[in-house]
């Protein structure tokens, strides 16, 4: 997909650059692939806001997707490409040769026509196919990667992301992730062949405010703007004290992960070392 910019009849059209989405499905989702999906404005169960500057935006139906790509040894042939509003990634319907309907994330260079096929034994090394990290040759860019057998994909899943196979050992297969890390995954866990839709997302420049509302993003106040009361960084200065949060943490530099889960063990390469 091409970038596309506009005429600076207005303002704001001046610093406008949106993604060029005039070759995707026009008209509406497939009914029953899609849900209910309701705005809860960052508020919890008792209606306290728990996750700032969300709120608005436009109503939307979530699109359930396959992530998990369970479906074997079974032909299927791309529909139609379409936009999601919950995600920076395309999507692909496709239709099995058994008749069944299902939502897909669509790999880049796929084309309305094309064949894609998920299986446990190798098969082409071509964008949409889906296999287990043990088949699939060394070097491969893949996405939608699986961190537990049957689990469904949940790393590499973003507009323009992929993670790229360099090695296997000992029943874990090493993956190199785009921010330098390289982690091991199990060799049973499954993979999507192809790097994901939409890459020129990251050059989107939204042009002004009233966008951002229509995605449901509120205004962003600056903590030094508030009184003293509202935020650690309230009143007339900081005096040279740390970033932090409105309650009272660390902003930054604070590791946010958690030491004692067993996934820090699989991490061969951390991402902070070059």
């Amino acid at each position: 997909m091409a970038l596309k910019r506009y005429k600076p009849t207005t303002p704001s059209l001046r610093g406008t650059i949106l993604v060029d989405k005039s070759q995707l499905w026009k008209g509406s989702p497939l009914k029953m692939l899609t849900s209910p999906l309701n705005s809860q404005a960052g508020r919890n169960n008792i209606g306290h806001i728990t996750v700032r500057r969300q709120g608005g935006g436009h109503k939307k139906a979530y699109r359930i997707i396959d992530f998990k790509r369970n479906k074997l040894d079974i032909v299927a042939t791309i529909e139609r490409i379409e936009y999601d509003p919950n995600r920076t990634a395309f999507i692909s319907l496709i239709k099995y040769d058994d008749g069944i309907f299902s939502y897909i994330l669509a790999p880049q260079k796929v084309e309305v026509g094309d064949k894609i096929i998920a299986s446990k034994k190798l098969v082409d090394i071509k964008a949409g196919n889906a296999m287990p990290l043990s088949v699939i040759p060394i070097g491969t860019l893949i996405h939608n990667v699986e961190t537990k057998p049957g689990k469904g994909g949940s790393v590499a899943r973003s507009a323009g992301s992929y993670v790229q196979l360099v090695g296997k050992n000992e029943g874990y297969a090493l993956l190199k992730l785009q921010s330098g890390e390289i982690k091991m995954f199990l060799l049973e866990c499954m993979a999507t062949v192809g790097v994901l839709s939409n890459s020129d997302n990251k050059n989107v420049k939204i042009g002004k405010a009233g966008r951002n509302r229509w995605l449901g993003n509120r205004p962003k106040v600056r903590g030094c703007s508030m009184n003293p009361v509202d935020h650690p960084h309230g009143g007339r200065t900081r005096k040279g004290r740390n970033p932090k949060s409105p309650t009272g943490k660390c902003a930054k530099g604070g590791r946010t992960r958690d030491r004692k889960k067993d996934s820090n063990k699989l991490i061969v390469r951390s991402r902070h070392k070059k």
